[in-house]
């Protein structure tokens, strides 16, 4: 296990390195003095998106959704349920496709809502469709092991 981990801010996108010996769950950026890890999902743009799978050494879900998305809407409850229970091991990103176009076409979306697991800056899993919490967390589990 390394020394010190990588976590990106989700405030204001700085690289925190903290030890991997010490509780995150309470870490603060050494920037902006924000929460590293605040137990909801965090809202990203593209730059964000791009900047929290490349440099970050937690593994990342993110869930693309659109705010007219119905099973978006049903999903988003399990999904900060699962962001209380598994952060600071996971780091949990919503990413709306209808502001982040771009970003949507690049990942090739197809459908929403649709989750991405990546560790170690690569997509690891994909997943389609709602899901409960109970479910997400499993696909989690699966995939990291």
């Amino acid at each position: 296990m390394p020394d010190r981990v990588q976590v990106v801010c989700p405030a204001c996108a700085a690289v925190n390195r903290l030890p991997s010996d010490r509780p995150a769950e309470k870490a603060v950026c050494g920037s902006c003095r924000e929460k590293l890890f605040q137990g909801h999902p965090a809202e990203a743009d593209t730059a964000m998106f791009d900047k929290q799978v490349a440099r970050s050494s937690v593994p990342i879900v993110v869930d693309v959704w659109a705010p007219w998305c119905g099973p978006c809407k049903m999903m988003a409850p399990a999904f900060e349920q699962v962001a209380r229970e598994m952060e600071p091991k996971v780091r949990f990103l919503k990413l709306n496709s209808d502001k982040e176009q771009q970003a949507a076409a690049k990942l090739g979306i197809r459908g929403i809502p649709t989750m991405i697991l990546y560790s170690g800056g690569r997509e690891i899993a994909r997943q389609s469709g709602a899901m409960s919490a109970s479910q997400i967390t499993g696909w989690i589990r699966q995939h990291l092991g």
